[in-house]
């Protein structure tokens, strides 16, 4: 996923499902994960092993690698057509490496794609980590690691899912079943839209599992139907030709970085709502989230005032949020007394539900630009840009899928709103306007993805892939 998201639950639903609940496929599925859930933990260990990264500045061999484990592991699933394939970016580099498989349908049933991906986030400072980023480990019932929730576990649920089925259902299994699993989506997905151009017709299907989001808490399960969009880019500004003596010339002009700090002080309110004109903002959220729990799942330091006005759901859900996530200066190691001419800061955007990506980095251009301090010579260079998103919550497949988290979990699924992005999720559904896209994961408050000590929980794991194997054999007798 882009970001750490924080979930916001709404209107829980029931679990019962009519003709279905009290069927034995529950326990036959339950016992088959059961007996297969430590060689498929050993296999997720196997895969946290491979630091496949698809940022730019990271060797590629890793990432491919990782593919090829990914691959593997689907044959050994017993699928078919299992490829690995890559489009171009637009500078004629190559992109991730996906691997895609599938199992076609018998007549008359529908196809459900499966979608997760096998980069990982670079790990960061090392040494905030407790155990070894690359080396997966148990510990309190958690499994510790780069990529552990964050998007392997996501892979090993579906591949454990589908082997319960087979198993279970054997010959009377005629549903579609195609993977995706994505190879560059820590890196912003940059070639996923030309990607889907390219493969459309073998990634057609008539439901999408997005496994990549999180639960609403330990023991409570959550289906995502909502997410904000994102919009980043760098701001930039320059006042010298090039750097002065700070003793000969410091005083009648202001360096670059206190002059780009000021700028992006402009960014925020005194309340610390987001201060640029033109944003979707809305105060709707239908529950609230007690601060404390928020402060605790956001590691939030006792004596910090939280930021922005109205109820905390929404502030994480119905209303932009602004972060500047980089900061290009001297270090204070290396700093010499200088007036430095230029700066540079990277800000990250996430948008309201309603909110057009475009006009968003159109508003946040006006701003600096009607913003620059003292005169100051300001530069902004648009980045990545994602639609919001919100699902059918009354379509066949989530209503299904509401069924099968509530009978694995054995409490009320909740449906959530999340704080963060996965900004490819636009383009599927404009490629294909009649799927049904579920928003499902493994990942709860303290799995802190993307951060050091990733790590998953192994309870919800196995309730996780139970949940997903009872989907698709809800969907595979009742249909769509």
């Amino acid at each position: 996923m882009t970001s750490s998201p924080t979930a916001m639950p709404q209107n829980p639903k029931g679990t019962a499902s009519p003709g279905l609940a009290e069927n034995s496929w529950t326990e036959e599925l339950r016992s088959s994960i059961d007996q297969d859930f430590g060689r498929m933990l050993e296999r997720l260990k196997n895969l946290v092993a491979i630091p496949g990264i698809a940022w730019p500045s990271f060797e590629r061999a890793p990432l491919e690698r990782s593919a090829e484990a990914v691959a593997d592991l689907l044959r050994d699933a017993g699928v078919g057509n299992v490829q690995i394939l890559a489009c171009d970016k637009p500078d004629g580099t190559p992109g991730g490496p996906a691997v895609v498989a599938s199992r076609a349908a018998a007549e008359g049933k529908p196809t459900i794609l499966l979608y997760a991906h096998h980069d990982v986030q670079p790990t960061g400072d090392r040494s905030l980590w407790e155990t070894e980023p690359f080396l997966a480990v148990e510990k309190d019932g958690r499994l510790y690691g780069r990529g552990a929730a964050d998007d392997k576990a996501g892979i090993m649920a579906h591949i454990a899912a589908y082997a319960a089925v087979s198993e279970v259902l054997g010959s009377t299994l005629g549903l579609g079943v195609t993977f995706f699993f994505e190879g560059e989506e820590e890196a912003g997905s940059p070639t996923f839209r030309s990607f889907l151009e390219a493969n459309q017709e073998l990634l057609r299907a008539d439901v999408i599992v997005v496994a990549d989001s999180s639960n609403w808490k330990v023991g409570t399960p959550a289906l995502t139907t909502s997410l904000r969009g994102l919009v980043d880019g760098t701001i930039g500004v320059q006042v010298l030709e090039h750097a002065v003596h700070s003793g000969m010339y410091g005083g009648p002009v202001l360096d670059a970085p206190t002059l780009l700090s000021r700028l992006i002080a402009t960014l925020h309110d005194d309340e610390g709502n987001v201060a640029i004109e033109g944003l979707v903002a809305k105060d709707t959220a239908a529950v609230e989230l007690p601060e404390a729990d928020y402060r605790a799942d956001a590691s939030v330091l006792d004596g910090v005032r939280l930021a922005g006005s109205g109820s905390i759901a929404s502030r994480l859900w119905t209303k932009p949020a602004l972060s500047i996530i980089g900061f290009d200066a001297p270090s204070v190691e290396s700093a010499s007394n200088t007036l430095l001419p230029t700066a540079r800061a990277k800000f990250s955007l996430r948008l309201a539900p309603g909110q057009d990506p475009g006009e968003a980095m159109d508003a946040v251009r006006r701003h600096v630009e009607v913003n620059a301090p003292f005169g100051a010579k300001v530069t902004f260079t648009p980045g990545e840009s994602g639609n919001p998103f919100q699902t059918d919550t009354s379509s066949p497949a989530a209503s299904a899928a509401m069924w099968a988290l509530g009978e694995a979990w054995g409490v009320p699924a909740v449906e959530t709103g999340i704080g963060g992005s996965i900004p490819f999720i636009a383009d599927l559904t404009e490629m294909y306007p009649d799927v049904q896209i579920l928003v499902t994961g493994v990942e709860d408050p303290d799995s802190r993805a993307h951060s050091a000590n990733e790590s998953l929980h192994l309870g919800d794991f196995r309730k996780a892939i139970l949940a997903e194997a009872l989907l698709l054999a809800r969907i595979n007798a009742e249909g769509l």
